[in-house]
């Protein structure tokens, strides 16, 4: 049974005044308007940190009450930083068994009204408890990776700041997108050092934001091809490399083998890039570069807007901004919006036929990878 994406609500992201309630009432509101009002039987609601930064929870009878939707079962799904992901992966299933008609997911995060320490201890908690008593954090967990990329394949560290040149003219292009004004691989090597080798334009950076998708079944429009999800190590220093993301790798194969396609087949992937090096770890997961090479691949311009597989076209969480409850469905509703071709000003000048999103929960311990196309997957 298919399920496509029948509506899509983005929200800009960014430093809002909204609450994240509000913000997600926005957006749910927007994904109603896109199918006509039609009736929604399930309501699944992401949300990582509303407890933490906001001191609210319960989002689901929250958001069923502004959005009229009292009648519908509701749930909650909480995955780290891969979230809205996996509250995408919960509402397909739903609706592809049966369970559901027409379901809606939303996902959102309110980051920006909590001072950056209280935010960075709470993003902690996704972390192995071992690891953050002897100081680990996001930024500095992420740098040990980095460190690792760099001298295991001899990268130089420029790589990373092309990562962030490329991600940032990308979001330049999305009105929604918090970011919107280019950046040069110099200004990315004088910013400020986070976690060496990390500056602060090689990291995402908190925001505000929310984003709706309605589904339902059908073999038209934005289809669900494959889903995928893998767990790795929670500890990392339990992990055997800490050059590849096992958690992408088990997903990806896993959406590849449901979608019966190849990574040579995708137009488009948008990808988890909260720090720099990820983006490069990322393709190489995805199986769009070897092991090692995807510095080069992305200067040879095979991830820009005109490359075979366009990468980040709406700049991705480096440039549109990482409300972390969000960012993990907004990677799936922006390939929707390609295949749609409802992209806006970051619309790619070519048909886009399939596309991938892959999703970091945590420090990648747990990871989804969701495949789109026109049409349903072939028998």
């Amino acid at each position: 049974m298919s399920v496509r994406i029948a509506g899509i609500g983005i929200g800009r992201f960014g430093r809002r005044t909204e609450s994240g309630v509000e913000l997600a009432t926005d957006a749910g509101l927007r994904a109603m308007e896109d199918v006509g009002r039609k009736p929604i039987d399930l309501l699944v609601v992401g949300n990582m940190l509303g407890e933490v930064l906001e001191e609210r929870a319960s989002p689901v009878p929250r958001l069923a009450s502004r959005l009229g939707l009292e009648t519908a079962a509701g749930l909650r799904v909480e995955a780290a930083s891969a979230t809205g992901a996996a509250a995408f992966h919960a509402g397909a299933a739903a609706v592809a068994s049966g369970r559901s008609d027409r379901a809606m997911v939303v996902a959102y995060e309110k980051m920006t009204g909590a001072p950056s320490p209280i935010v960075a201890r709470a993003l902690s908690r996704a972390l192995a408890p071992e690891e953050v008593a002897v100081g680990g954090t996001m930024p500095a967990l992420s740098a040990i990776i980095a460190q690792r990329y760099v001298s295991h394949y001899h990268v130089p560290l420029s790589a990373f700041d092309r990562v962030s040149v490329h991600m940032r003219a990308r979001a330049a292009l999305n009105a929604a997108a918090q970011f919107t004004k280019p950046v040069t691989e110099e200004e990315v090597a004088r910013s400020r050092i986070i976690a060496s080798p990390l500056r602060l334009l090689h990291c995402a950076a908190i925001s505000d934001g929310a984003v709706a998708l309605v589904l339902e079944r059908g073999d038209d429009g934005a289809v669900v091809r494959g889903m995928g999800q893998g767990l790795d190590a929670f500890r990392v220093v339990d992990r055997p490399s800490l050059t590849r993301f096992v958690a992408t790798r088990i997903a990806a194969r896993r959406a590849y083998e449901m979608a019966h396609v190849t990574p040579k087949e995708l137009d488009v992937a948008e990808i988890h890039d909260a720090f720099a090096p990820f983006a490069l770890i990322d393709v190489e997961d995805l199986g769009l570069a070897d092991e090692g090479t995807a510095a080069e691949w992305f200067d040879e311009g095979k991830g820009t807007r005109n490359g075979p597989t366009s990468i980040n076209p709406s700049g991705g969480v480096l440039g549109r901004g990482h409300p972390v409850g969000a960012s993990g469905l907004v990677e799936i509703a922006e390939v929707a919006s390609q295949i749609r071709r409802e992209a806006g000003s970051h619309q790619l000048d070519r048909p886009v036929r399939l596309g991938l999103a892959q999703s970091i929960g945590g420090l990648a311990s747990h990871n989804f990878v969701t495949i789109l196309g026109q049409g349903s997957a072939p028998a």
